[in-house]
């Protein structure tokens, strides 16, 4: 689909700062993990120095309460790992600095082991509950990206643009997809048989199943046979990089884009300037 062009305006001598900003993430991107780690084993710690000073009036029951509040912060906003630090770190504190015999990982009453065992456990299910929380929503934005793309054709079907326009606005909207290096229409058949995106989302080379979850998109030319009330009018050709990630719903979306091209091509004769790449 032609989409309209932003036109950025840059103010002189800020072009060097705008190139920046591409690798501030990158690097930002590569810290957050370890900052999250980090913090995730020294929050614990801060909370256990702050409160050791009350630890004669502090009943135990509040102090573990404490860091059972502070583990599930910190396991909501961080990953199944940093939970993991998170619980064992707060665990280790409150052994260490709140049960007796003080300065020992030794405790010698059952309830404070019960309740230090809590803290542990209890970390590690906010970590995991959070972390398929996150997936899912991530999962469900995705789902949301798919869909735009499946929608945008069919709002220009609907509008009455022609086959043509139908069929280049399908190969746009697979290249942003599948983050293709290229996509084109073609009416031949493969010269020699090549992997295939099937109807129900698997990837195919001949007889084998191509991994697609373990392995990505292959290198090679990919086909999606482009059909309409069981006539072949031809195929996309698509290429990627070897490796290229993609979920199978991407795949299941590229083959309804390729169904709407057909939707638009089934109703005449395939045009000429469409009949090859």
């Amino acid at each position: 689909m032609m989409r309209e062009t932003e036109h950025v305006v840059v103010a002189p001598g800020t072009e060097n700062v705008l190139a920046t900003i591409g690798p501030r993430h990158a690097i930002a991107a590569t810290f957050r993990p370890v900052t999250m780690l980090v913090a995730a084993g020294a929050v614990p710690v801060a909370l256990a120095l702050a409160l050791l000073p009350f630890r004669s009036q502090a009943p135990a029951a509040t102090v573990a309460l404490g860091f059972a509040v502070l583990v599930s912060l910190l396991a909501a906003t961080g990953t199944r790992l940093s939970a993991l630090v998170a619980a064992v770190s707060a665990a280790l504190c409150y052994d260490i600095g709140f049960t007796q015999p003080y300065g020992s990982l030794v405790i010698s009453h059952p309830q404070d082991i019960e309740t230090t065992a809590l803290l542990l456990v209890g970390g590690l299910i906010v970590g995991q509950l959070s972390a398929r929380n996150r997936s899912h929503r991530t999962l469900a934005v995705q789902q949301r990206e798919d869909l735009a793309h499946v929608q945008a054709i069919a709002e220009l079907m609907a509008a009455g643009s022609g086959p043509d326009e139908v069929v280049e606005a399908v190969a746009d909207e697979l290249r942003s997809l599948l983050g293709l290096r290229e996509c084109w229409f073609d009416t031949s058949r493969a010269e020699r048989p090549g992997p295939t995106i099937d109807r129900n989302g698997n990837v195919s080379w001949g007889r084998i199943w191509w991994g697609v979850d373990t392995l990505g998109l292959p290198g090679k030319e990919i086909t999606i046979e482009v059909e309409h009330d069981v006539r072949r009018l031809g195929r996309y050709v698509l290429l990627a990089e070897a490796g290229t990630k993609v979920r199978r719903d991407q795949l299941l979306a590229a083959v309804t884009l390729a169904d709407q091209a057909g939707a638009a091509l089934g109703a005449g004769p395939v045009p000429v300037a469409l009949a090859h790449r």
